[in-house]
């Protein structure tokens, strides 16, 4: 029993990682992708350009219309710098051009480049737009508002800051942006005020568009990249294929975000009202989330407003809880959700004290390994009283080789003469793998481990184990290719364990078993080496207790 309790642990696990490889979403990148704007001084928007961004079917005449309108205002651009950002606005929208997080680089290099959010190029789309949009005025492409600063530095301490971007009147129309801007945040508060100068009702929606292309950020496990929404309280995440499939979410939406491995964008409306969601994947690849509340209607000389947060910032638990909204459920870790957030509040908690996340991960192992103390010391007295056993059951197997309804008749006469259940040894595993699949889930993918430092040539805990940097390719092993020292030690220490374990009395299951510490070995060699020490710790805590129990047993 204890053989097909393993078994089907390994083919738990099998199913696991497979899946993730073969079935976890993966954006299609696009067929060509251009490179992202430079710096302030460039326009990555032209101010001639006034065909719309979205590409969808759009009415020729209202085209012709525009590109007949007279010079359009020069397109400035806003330096907001903070320190947690630098941001780079555009008045034509207005929208967000650019947006750096000063304490997160691409990789674990300090000379590397910081992360930009922002990842679309000059003409793809406008990634940000929000506008109240008249009943029946068509497409028409974004207005260029007026700005009166064009740099707002904020330091630490210094109190928040507002920019103003103003319009002038479209379809009888004015509207007024305000931009509020912390020191101490991620999120940006905004305000939008539109008023009628017409002489008759305008009937409108205050419309909020995010968009951005996918693209591989890092190599987080399980890590869903795509749209997400939060309506009714619940997350929902878009998997969109195909290109212009689209699909619609109803309810009350309280955000609208762009979610990767470590990273998100997202809109929050103040009004969490009935609203409705639609995602759509462009042609060109990008992803388009837009928030359609219920229409307003705006009376002579009247106004109406609209307020929003907009979160652009890391996936990271605590800061998100911080930030309110609701945004922390952007965090999801799938059916084992209610075991993996406390496991990771755990492993923040020990990190705050020691300062490593590699120990944070051997302090969290030990902890669970003390939690299931008891019921693991059962499962390897069982496995002890087993071994006592394994001459008997092999004479039993080889007497009644072609009779296996008597063999088990016999089995289990022996095994009530010395009071032994084979299930004992089952549950105990049984009841640790969801704890198991939790902590795979929470090491694979936390942000906390991104580009986090252990020891030695372990410099990132999010990243494969390898020590060295060779000038070759070897199947199997994604780059950079090395010598993947931990993973090494965690299949001799696999070894090891399975060479304590008593030996199945069929030669067939006895090689696949011996076998396992090499396939796990080739599975584990491209995991993130903080997932690999967790498994590296169990296994040798395992060996201990395993060699303990089994020395008091003879």
């Amino acid at each position: 029993m204890e053989k097909r309790t393993l078994m089907a642990f390994v083919l738990s696990f099998l199913v696991l990682v497979l899946w993730s490889y073969f079935f976890s979403p993966q954006p299609e990148p696009p067929p060509e992708r251009q490179a992202a704007p430079p710096a302030p001084v460039q326009q990555p928007y032209s101010p001639e350009d006034v065909r719309p961004y979205v590409e969808r079917q759009v009415d020729e005449a209202v085209l012709q219309s525009a590109e007949r309108e007279p010079v359009r205002p020069a397109v400035k651009f806003v330096e907001v710098d903070t320190p947690r950002y630098s941001m780079i606005m555009s008045t034509e929208g207005p929208t967000i051009t650019s947006f750096k997080l000063k304490h997160y680089r691409e990789t674990a290099d300090r000379g590397s480049p910081v992360i930009e959010l922002v990842s679309l190029s000059p003409g793809q789309a406008l990634p940000l737009e929000i506008a109240y949009t008249p009943a029946g005025s068509g497409i028409i492409p974004p207005a260029v508002y007026e700005v009166e600063e064009t740099r707002i530095v904020l330091g630490e301490g210094d109190s928040p800051r507002d920019l103003v971007f103003r319009s002038e009147p479209r379809e009888g129309v004015e509207s007024v942006y305000t931009f509020r801007f912390f020191p101490d945040r991620y999120s940006v508060d905004l305000d939008i005020q539109s008023r009628n100068l017409g002489q008759a009702p305008v009937q409108g929606t205050f419309t909020a568009q995010l968009r951005a292309l996918p693209h591989d950020t890092g190599q987080g496990y399980y890590a869903f990249r795509g749209l997400a929404v939060l309506a009714d309280g619940k997350v929902n995440e878009l998997k969109m294929k195909k290109s212009h499939e689209e699909e619609r979410i109803e309810g009350a939406i309280g955000w609208v975000a762009y979610e990767d491995e470590y990273f998100m964008t997202a809109i929050v409306p103040e009004d969490h009202s009935r609203a409705l969601f639609t995602g759509i994947k462009l042609l060109s690849g990008v992803l388009e989330g837009v928030h359609s509340p219920e229409p307003v209607q705006i009376q002579p000389s009247g106004a109406a407003s609209a307020r929003y947060s907009l979160y652009y910032g890391p996936r990271d638990l605590g800061i998100l809880k911080a930030e309110g909204n609701s945004l922390e459920k952007a965090i999801y870790f799938g059916w084992t959700d209610i075991i993996a957030k406390p496991l990771l509040h755990v492993l923040r908690f020990f990190e705050k004290y020691l300062h490593n996340y590699g120990l944070a991960i051997i302090f969290l192992t030990i902890l669970v390994k003390i939690l299931f103390w008891p019921l693991t010391n059962k499962s390897y007295r069982s496995m002890g009283e087993m071994k006592k056993l394994q001459p008997r059951l092999l004479k039993l197997r080889e007497k009644y080789k072609n009779d296996r309804q008597a063999m088990n008749r016999e089995m289990m006469t022996l095994y009530r003469t010395y009071k032994i259940n084979p299930m004992s040894g089952c549950l105990p595993m049984v009841v640790q793998l969801p704890v198991f699949f939790a902590l795979f889930r929470v090491l694979g993918s936390a942000i906390e481990l991104r580009h986090a430092p252990f020891f030695l040539w372990i410099n990132d805990l999010s990243a494969p184990d390898r020590l060295f940097s060779l000038p070759v390719s070897l199947p199997l092993m994604a780059p950079p290719i090395g010598i993947p020292v931990l993973t090494l030690l965690m299949g001799a220490s696999m070894f090891l364990q399975q060479k304590m374990t008593p030996t199945p009395g069929d030669p067939a299951q006895a090689r696949i078993m011996m076998l396992l510490p090499v396939i796990f070995t080739f599975f584990f060699i491209n995991f993130p080496s903080g997932l690999v020490l967790y498994w590296l710790v169990n296994n040798l805590i395992s060996i201990g207790q395993q060699y303990h129990v089994l020395k008091r047993s003879k």
